[in-house]
């Protein structure tokens, strides 16, 4: 093979990796082979200069510097789209379109709003020739050096199936998938640099860095979603169509697009996408709706400001402003203050927000919170609202420096930070109020000591009644003691002594884990369970000998050193003993566990797993006795990959470790 072949070759393979990785999703090589290729295709094209060609995939990153954004003026406007937001807006939107169309049939194309930059692409001749940022509509910046970097995108056309067109512009958004941008800020933090706000600002502050080595570095992707203009191609007639040219041309389309027949099936879509957007690798804070036809598209035209056949529907917003009223200090169960911001309330993500975490210490100061700032609060999902940053510029000089306490704000106690690299401050006092409260939660809790009925209303009632004061002083409860509290009905407290009492023959692990030892989780618990077999043996435990279970790192170790040196863990230990609570791992379980299917196997999870969490999925390995791990080595037996799966997937490859899916997991597990 001459060189001009064989470096094409190369080039072509390149590309095909690129696509199956930045665009299926789905790797077929370690990036170490992916390295090598390139490796490999940079010598040849050092030697032979003459064979480089602008479409090479080491002409991605450009060593120039870029001075200015030149304009770009567009073929036609990039015009916004009107937004809707609720679904009778919508169905509003289509009563017009009934209008206009008449008794004409018409589809819709429902596609995910990513929350990005919008972008146009021009090819010439199959060629990648201009990236242009949507600018004012009419013109915008040209970013071609930066748009080069991203590696979704094509340098240039597949005309496998269909040939080079003179000219083709497409549309669509730049955007950063969550999982690197939270490394992106996690980068920025740790250099002193200031963080992005969301995946949005992160995108259009990368593609408009100055140097492209940076943007190249910062992994943006895009997706096509918009006919632009075009010369010398194969026609279509849908937007359907033009999506479905796009793929075979090797764009990288839009995902969870539908062609919907009705209103209804619109509707419904964007419901089933609002419930379910954080699924995505990336962000969408709504839906677009556009009619599939392109003649129909013309035939309603356009306002001065937006087409007539689109609109967006808008999710409810997870970001907005407000006031800090004041910062109150809670304590947690393991005696962490955790500072919490009290808002002006405000309208986010469709509830109303009047409170939101700071966290901790560290974080309050790399915000620069004062009391009286204006901030951006962000809620994701369930999660519970957080600060994102402060708006310096709202400040009147009004504002108050929060000060960290001294003092436990639930018992007076003194406030320790234990060690100088933590920054976690703690209360000292193992007794106080609010530790209690959240301990005995925690030690009732299912996967603990499994007490039915004693929920957060109940502990709460027992503590302020002073009728418990320690985890033993459950066991201690009498059915007068319950029927005091307003909560309490005869046959209700009869249930709860009986959960009670139940709740004794639990296994040593049930009881490890619910003593609340920090870093001490489930499957730590049964492991220190199996390994000591009675709380006495591991009470009387070193650092050196726990750390030479694998499972067990130093600070794991000296965490449940130190707790069972305290006088206060050693008084409930005896107390409990006196009431009789199991203190032994059974020995007939242990030596069952021999029997099981996973024993000795070791296995380690990568990607996102739908039947059950990661922790479920680890804790169930070591129930049937096997092992986990968190990283990828020849003594691991099975990987198991989820959706998404990350690095260790391509380790595992690369050492030939046995890959399964979760459903051949759950096989194993039945």
């Amino acid at each position: 093979m001459d060189i001009k072949k064989r470096i094409e070759k190369l080039r072509q393979e390149i590309r095909h990796h690129d696509y199956a990785y930045y665009v299926l999703n789905q790797p077929e090589i370690s990036d170490f082979e992916y390295d090598k290729l390139m490796k490999q295709l940079q010598e040849l094209e050092s030697q032979y200069p003459q064979f480089i060609t602008p479409d090479s995939p080491t002409q991605r990153v450009s060593g120039e510097i870029i001075k200015t954004f030149g304009s770009v003026k567009h073929t036609k406007p990039m015009l916004s789209l009107e937004n809707t937001y609720t679904y009778d807006e919508i169905i509003e939107w289509n009563n017009r379109i009934k209008k206009i169309l008449l008794y004409e049939y018409y589809e819709f194309v429902v596609e995910p709003k990513i929350d990005g930059v919008s972008c146009a692409l021009s090819y010439e001749n199959g060629l990648l020739k201009l990236g242009a940022t949507r600018g004012d509509g009419n013109i915008g910046e040209d970013v071609t050096l930066n748009i080069k970097t991203i590696k979704s995108i094509p340098l240039s056309l597949d005309t496998t199936e269909y040939t080079a067109p003179k000219f083709f512009e497409v549309r669509g958004e730049v955007y950063i998938n969550k999982n690197i941008f939270i490394k992106l800020n996690e980068e920025l933090k740790n250099s002193n640099q200031q963080i992005f706000a969301n995946p949005r600002n992160a995108a259009a502050g990368s593609l408009r860095q100055k140097d492209p080595k940076i943007t190249a570095k910062r992994k943006l992707s895009f997706f096509v979603h918009s006919y632009g203009s075009a010369e010398g191609i194969t026609e279509f007639q849908t937007q359907w169509e033009f999506l479905e040219i796009c793929k075979k041309y090797g764009l990288p389309v839009i995902e969870n697009a539908k062609l919907c027949k009705t209103i209804k099936d619109v509707i419904d879509y964007c419901s089933y996408w609002q419930e379910n957007r954080d699924s995505l690798r990336f962000d969408i804070d709504g839906m677009v709706i556009k009619i599939n036809s392109l003649k129909q598209q013309e035939k309603l035209g356009t306002t001065m400001k937006s087409p007539r056949w689109a609109i967006a529907y808008k999710f409810p917003a997870r970001q907005a402003t407000t006031k800090i009223n004041s910062i109150v200090v809670q304590v947690g169960r393991t005696g962490v203050l955790t500072p919490v911001a009290e808002l002006e309330p405000v309208e986010c993500g469709g509830v109303t927000i009047s409170r939101a975490t700071l966290h901790n210490f560290d974080e309050v100061r790399r915000l620069g919170v004062k009391i009286g700032d204006t901030v951006l609060i962000e809620r994701a999902g369930e999660v519970i609202p957080k600060v994102v940053k402060v708006i310096e510029s709202k400040r009147t000089g009004k504002e108050k420096e929060f000060r960290i306490p001294d003092k436990c704000p639930e018992c007076g106690q003194p406030v320790i930070k234990e060690k100088e690299e933590e920054v976690a401050y703690r209360c000292v006092n193992p007794l106080c109020p609010a530790q209690l409260i959240r301990g005995l939660i925690h030690f009732a809790k299912r996967e603990a000591m499994d007490i039915e009925g004693l929920g957060e209303s109940v502990v709460e009632q027992l503590v302020k009644n002073k009728l418990v004061n320690d985890f033993a002083d459950i066991y201690l409860l009498k059915k007068e003691d319950l029927l005091k509290l307003e909560l309490f009905a005869d046959k209700k407290a009869e249930n709860l002594l009986t959960a009670i009492e139940k709740s004794k023959q639990r296994p040593l692990n049930r009881l490890i884990y619910a003593l609340g030892i920090r870093h001490v989780g489930e499957k730590a618990a049964l492991i220190l369970a199996e390994k000591y077999i009675s709380i006495d043996k591991l009470m009387n435990t070193t650092v050196e000998e726990l750390t030479s279970i694998k499972e067990i790192g130093p600070v794991m170790a000296e965490s449940i050193v130190n707790f069972f040196s305290q006088k206060s863990t050693k008084k409930l230990i005896e107390k409990l003993k006196k009431i009789n609570v199991n203190m032994k791992q059974p020995i007939i379980e242990i030596e069952k566990k021999k029997m099981l299917p996973l024993i000795n196997k070791t296995f380690v999870f990568t990607g996102e797993l739908k039947s059950f969490t990661r922790n479920d999925a680890e804790l169930k390995v070591v129930e049937l006795g096997g092992k986990t791990s968190s990283s990828v080595s020849k003594k691991t037996d099975y990987v198991v990959v989820g959706k998404n799966p990350g690095s260790k997937y391509q380790k595992a490859k690369e050492l030939g470790i046995k890959i399964i899916t979760e459903d051949e997991f759950l096989k194993l597990i039945k």
